[in-house]
């Protein structure tokens, strides 16, 4: 079974060294935060010029990485070799690249660390290699985050930098930012360096995110959700207005993703036995505090206008893609889906 993550880090902390890591899968971040950690790390720095490799997967073959892994260190216990965007070895999945790699994971040099990152994909599990791997190496297969994972991690990685943030800060992080966790984690450092260096007290709140990632309070996509789930019209359409007026801050795509994750919840809100608070907390995997706007939201839009409002929505993608556009540009494309889901 590949390794998590999380416990490839602690044993690379820990300093217990394995001679072979082969980082894949969807999710960059993964990758990159455990290849960062054993360049920065593993050697002491008057070590590096001469016993640590980093190579592009683009500009080598495996018979490269290979010689350089097979070298001994000079004046070190150990040496680095890593191979960033392995997936662009062009013959690591060729059949000669194949073989040769089977050839060294049997028997790895035991005083090299060889990383590859291998991002976006996962070699063929069904292959000799992936077994091989994953039974004399490290292999961390880096997956997606779902959803509804991201306001647990959010919080934890913030509990781990040492700071605390209320709920609804959680989920608008959660909503605004997405699963791009490399992304993510760069707009939550933003918010934990400003957040210090102005000295204010206390827990991160949605105050606090939104002054510092430069989300508008009154009219963002948040607001716009909330419009919509109590059928507020007039507000609903001063939001879409200063979305026209600031089509950068508040690009289209995204708002119609996170409205589509709002009725698609709402779905399932329809098909829940027991409507309280908690019980819809739990289905919709998401705070209890947030769990009375969906209980409003579907006594104003019935199941059948729900499965109507879905496919508006995903008619207005489309649009926004430019694929059978006949609505216009992104801000009319928005008004007339605003239009739709409310009547």
């Amino acid at each position: 079974m590949p390794h998590t993550p999380e416990s490839v880090l602690k044993s690379l902390r820990e300093k217990q060294y394995a001679p072979l890591y082969f980082l894949q899968g969807e999710e960059p971040y993964h990758i990159d935060l455990i290849a960062d950690y054993i360049e920065e790390n593993v050697l002491e720095e008057s070590e590096r010029g001469f016993n640590q490799i980093i190579m592009y997967g683009k500009d080598v073959d495996v018979s490269t990485v290979l010689n350089n892994a097979k070298r001994y260190p000079m004046m070190s216990e150990r040496q680095v070799v890593i191979v960033r965007e392995a997936q662009e070895v062009q013959d690591l999945n060729a059949k000669g690249g194949q073989q040769q790699m089977e050839a060294y994971v049997k028997n790895p040099m035991p005083s090299t660390i060889l990383v590859f990152c291998y991002k976006y994909k996962t070699i063929d599990g069904r292959k000799p290699l992936s077994k091989l791997l994953d039974k004399f190496g490290v292999l961390v297969e880096s997956k997606k985050m779902y959803d509804n994972q991201l306001p647990d991690w959010i919080a934890q990685y913030i509990k781990q930098k040492g700071f605390q943030i209320d709920d609804k800060a959680v989920q608008m992080l959660a909503d605004y930012i997405g699963n791009n966790l490399k992304r993510l984690t760069n707009e939550i450092e933003k918010v934990l360096i400003n957040f210090r260096q102005g000295d204010e007290e206390g827990e991160i709140t949605p105050a606090v995110i939104q002054k510092y990632i430069g989300i508008s309070k009154e009219y963002n996509v948040f607001e716009l959700q909330k419009a919509l789930a109590v059928r507020d019209v007039l507000k609903a359409n001063r939001i879409i207005q200063y979305f026209e007026a600031n089509q950068k801050a508040n690009p289209i795509i995204p708002v119609i993703a996170l409205l589509f994750t709002f009725f698609s919840k709402l779905l399932l809100v329809h098909q829940s036995s027991d409507k309280s608070e908690r019980a819809l907390a739990g289905v919709l995997k998401i705070n209890p505090f947030f769990a009375k706007e969906y209980k409003i939201a579907a006594v104003n839009y019935p199941l059948p206008k729900v499965i109507a409002n879905i496919h508006h929505l995903r008619m207005a993608d489309q649009h926004a893609k430019g694929i059978d556009n006949s609505a216009g540009n992104d801000a009319q494309i928005m008004k007339e889906l605003v239009f739709r889901l409310m009547h």
